[in-house]
């Protein structure tokens, strides 16, 4: 025995029976803390579930998102119908295309304008008009159709209709729910929109579907207009606070509309996020790309298509509950972050060898594409002054969806001149680089939670 060694005064016997049992303190200390540390982790995602539908704890906000619900299924049925009168009216793919422009140059000419009436009027007041235009434009369209009147240039007349009417709509939508549910919930309101509008890009076709072949398009037109009803009575039946905006120094409107426009353009981060917005309507023109993936490089039946573009929408759904999780103001962090991962998760989609790895790459696209731009817009709107936020919102719809027309036909120009896959290559450098210009702007700002909403 060295000189360092101690000895245990204590009986061989005793300390045997002290080893012995200390041995089961230890073991039992770590079912313990592994069973707190389960009960902390089920504890946060149910505080975060609950967060992710928060919004619809406000009695306002639930009634019309379920107005959303319907109005957005009957969006998408008219406008599988109006595919379906068209081909049947003309048999001239490039008519589709036509019609897609005369919907989409309104929006992206007009939006930002738009704005300016968002600021400016009560938004209640402002939605109930564009209500009953929308529904007025479905009804013209049922019985135009029914009563075998309709030509082509009627529907791009009406369709150009429809994309102006859209143009105001859209800001003063996204305007009107923070309106209703405050700072806070936004996260969870401007998510839950998304899980709608998913819905209804899967719903809506099945609906289309049947009626058209049960009845014909006329009934898709009809079916749409009836949807608008409900938003009609519930906008009727709110009284919703609004902070009144402050008056214009000057009330000329294309002074006013300046500076919505000067502020979004120069504000560093509100400019990063309508970059990215432009860029990420280059990944949901999936009706664009698609289809001449599937066809052209895996060489897939029609079911294989739509099995394509539905595992697109099944991978949103989740990726909007995601966002939905937050409160306040998003992170300028998590917007670069998801932004990131978008940009890098759209390759795998375009490079897939198969069908199997082209379903699950688009759901993971899906999934991150949708909870970046949720969280994209929910930064963009409560960064913005509240006298500005409609003007903000005007150029935010203008970038997303209304860039699409431009975007959808530089992407056709890839496939058609280079192949499918460098289409989606082109897609995700674009995307990425566009990433990497907003990223120092995104990651420098920091959130002020107690702003003004």
């Amino acid at each position: 025995m060295t000189g360092t060694e101690t000895t245990d005064p204590r009986p061989a016997s005793d300390r045997r029976a002290a080893g012995q049992g200390s041995a089961p303190v230890e073991q039992s200390s770590a079912p313990a803390e592994q069973s707190t540390a389960l009960a902390a982790s089920v504890r946060a995602g149910l505080g975060r579930t609950r967060s992710a539908f928060s919004s619809l704890a406000e009695p306002r906000y639930r009634w019309w998102f379920l107005g959303q619900v319907l109005s957005s299924s009957g969006h998408v049925t008219q406008a599988a119908g109006l595919a379906w009168l068209v081909l049947s009216l003309s048999g001239r793919a490039v008519d589709l295309g036509l019609v897609t422009t005369a919907a989409m140059l309104p929006i992206l000419v007009g939006a930002a304008p738009a704005g300016m009436l968002v600021d400016r009027f009560d938004r209640r007041r402002l939605l109930l008009v564009t209500q009953v235009l929308l529904l007025s434009i479905g009804a013209l369209l049922a019985v135009l159709t029914a009563t075998d009147v309709i030509t082509v240039p009627m529907v791009l007349a009406i369709a150009f209709v429809s994309g102006a009417v859209a143009a105001v709509d859209g800001p003063a939508r996204q305007v009107f729910v923070l309106d209703l549910v405050g700072r806070e919930r936004l996260a969870s309101a401007v998510s839950l929109y998304e899980v709608v509008m998913n819905a209804a890009r899967v719903v809506g076709p099945s609906i289309g579907g049947v009626l058209l072949a049960l009845v014909g398009p006329a009934a898709c037109f009809a079916f749409n207009a009836s949807t608008y009803l409900l938003p009609l009575g519930v906008l009727v039946a709110l009284r919703v606070r609004r902070g009144a905006a402050p008056p214009a120094v000057d009330s000329h409107p294309a002074v006013t509309m300046r500076a919505g426009l000067a502020y979004a353009f120069r504000h560093p981060l509100v400019r990063a996020c309508l970059l990215l917005a432009a860029a990420s309507t280059m990944i949901f023109n999936q009706g664009v790309l698609v289809p001449v993936l599937a066809t052209d490089a895996l060489d897939l039946p029609p079911h294989g298509f739509g099995a394509l573009m539905a595992a697109f929408g099944l991978g949103a759904l989740p990726g909007a509950i995601a966002a939905a999780g937050g409160r306040g103001e998003p992170s300028g962090r998590l917007v670069a972050g998801l932004a990131l991962a978008t940009g890098l998760a759209i390759l795998p989609v375009g490079l897939a060898p198969g069908f199997a790895a082209a379903v699950v790459a688009a759901a993971v696209l899906g999934f991150v594409s949708i909870w970046f731009v949720a969280a994209a817009n929910t930064l963009v709107q409560l960064t913005s002054p509240p006298h500005l936020r409609g003007r903000v919102m005007g150029a935010w719809t203008a970038a997303l969806p209304g860039s699409g027309l431009v975007t959808a036909l530089l992407l056709g120009y890839v496939a058609d001149t280079w192949g499918i896959r460098w289409a989606y290559v082109v897609l995700a450098a674009t995307f990425l680089a566009a990433t990497a210009a907003g990223a120092p702007a995104l990651i420098a700002h920091r959130p002020a939670p107690d702003a003004e909403a």
